[in-house]
């Protein structure tokens, strides 16, 4: 059931445009109920996986999330990338291809696909992503025991696999392949593990190879930011075409985000609140609330306290009143 938020957004299947640190202003678009996924990782922000599959179904309906993009696009917002990303892993939707295609028929803005990569494999999924303007899957290790240690992913997919599904799509897709390396402190950052990646990186062929860390509360807290020094290094070793992943620092342009951040100010100096509460209360979607409060933690607005293993967002200076929440 489609949901009308207070600022006018419709959240049954779409959120935003929120801001983007690659995409510029991105319209989310989510087809997978929440935490299903084929990993869990420990550096995911939206938590533990409560449903790890490989099945592949249609999730959600085709024809209601077309309908809800269709009245997304008529109000011609600044929309700058369709994305398919949100609570799950998208290619586990086995009409995501459909999807592309008939989007494709509706509007001339280009559709990425955020995606952990570990369906590329399947021959289907391949063909399924191959009409999308951008499709950025993620690596972060050559090693086996590493990418088991980070994605905790389903039992039947393993590193290799991965990498051959990479291989095998850079081959028949004609868009753009953006590789998104996540580096995680003390885990996968040394200079060594990434002068392997470097190897595995050059098989598979991509345009860009995006270096990225941990920016928002993870999965787990042993998942720490790579220092940005290291980044550097990083960047040196995997060459020209790689670059650091840096915050999205534009200006919020539309009045309407202007106003969506100073309600999230004002709901947390009532109270210290989780994502959850404020997605809950906003009834906006828990990706696009965390853009929000990353952008009002850079601004030095709000801060991150936690709780009984819960991460709050308080009022920067307010931090101690978590101690005298739920």
């Amino acid at each position: 059931m489609h949901q009308q938020s207070r600022n006018g957004r419709i959240t049954g299947y779409t959120y935003g445009p929120v801001p983007s640190r690659r995409l510029g202003f991105s319209l989310g678009i989510d087809i997978i109920p929440f935490k299903i996924c084929s990993y869990d990782c420990i550096y995911c922000q939206l938590g533990k996986t409560t449903d790890m599959t490989l099945l592949r179904k249609d999730y959600t309906p085709v024809q209601e999330i077309l309908s809800e993009i269709r009245e997304i696009i008529k109000q011609n917002k600044q929309i700058d990338f369709l994305t398919f990303s949100g609570s799950g892993e998208p290619t586990l939707h086995s009409g995501i291809g459909h999807l592309i295609n008939e989007i494709k028929k509706l509007t001339k803005i280009p559709i990425a696909v955020l995606t952990n990569g570990s369906l590329l494999h399947l021959a289907e999924v391949r063909e399924d992503l191959r009409n999308a303007d951008v499709v950025i899957p993620t690596l972060c290790t050559a090693d086996e025991s590493v990418f088991r240690k980070i994605h905790r992913g389903h039992e039947n997919i393993d590193l290799q696999k991965l990498i051959d599904g990479y291989i095998s799509f850079r081959k028949i897709f004609k868009g753009k392949l953006w590789l998104e390396v996540m580096l995680i402190k003390g885990i996968n950052d040394k200079p060594q593990q990434i002068q392997k990646m470097k190897a595995v990186i050059d098989s598979i062929g991509p345009d860009k190879i995006q270096i990225n860390t941990v920016v928002r509360p993870p999965n787990e807290d042993y998942a720490v930011p790579a220092a940005f020094e290291t980044m550097q290094e990083a960047r040196k070793i995997l060459g020209e075409k790689s670059e650091i992943t840096s915050d999205f620092t534009e200006t919020v342009k539309e009045g309407t985000d202007k106003n969506t951040l100073e309600m999230i100010v004002a709901i947390i100096t009532r109270r210290p609140i989780t994502t959850g509460d404020l997605a809950k209360i906003t009834r906006m979607h828990d990706s696009e609330i965390l853009k929000y409060t990353q952008i009002l933690s850079q601004q030095g607005r709000i801060s991150i306290s936690k709780h009984e293993g819960k991460i709050f967002y308080v009022v920067r200076g307010n931090d101690d009143r978590t101690q005298r929440s739920e």
